[in-house]
């Protein structure tokens, strides 16, 4: 499969895969000044492209587990959704869960973009759902 990618901004990347193995393309940030992230706050990093993903699959934005683990940078929204019709520029949530300022630098790999097929199902109202073993029992229903 190929993705079509619009560079949007001077000097973006293209979102690359760093093993064969790899199932996410990292996405880096493509700003340019430096840009803080205090403890606790969100800011908005621009990737500096727009994808065409094709119909039948959606984009799905991950943390990196190394921002994660060594800094506590991660997404606010623990997993960004890119729908298959969007095709403006491709921008992405951090959040600083750490104790220290973070600093985002220009090319920086941010996060990662796994595509996946999606189905697109059609949703009815139903007087009866099907009976199972848990039935109603949500949060915490089947222990530790």
């Amino acid at each position: 499969m190929t993705i079509k990618t619009k560079c949007l901004r001077e000097g973006a990347k293209l979102p690359f895969r760093a093993t064969e193995g790899s199932a996410g393309a990292d996405l880096h940030a493509c700003i340019e000044d430096d840009i803080i992230i205090e403890p606790n706050k969100i800011k908005m990093i621009p990737i500096g492209i727009a994808v065409e993903i094709p119909s039948g699959y959606c984009g799905f934005v991950y943390p990196r587990s190394s921002l994660g683990s060594k800094f506590g940078i991660t997404l606010p929204n623990s997993v960004g959704v890119i729908d298959s019709d969007y095709r403006g520029e491709l921008c992405v949530p951090l959040i600083n869960h750490g104790d220290n300022d973070f600093i985002v630098r220009n090319g920086e790999r941010i996060a990662q973009l796994v595509i996946m097929p999606v189905e697109n199902p059609i949703y009815e109202f139903s007087e009866e759902l099907s009976t199972t073993e848990r039935g109603i029992g949500g949060f915490g229903s089947t222990g530790k």
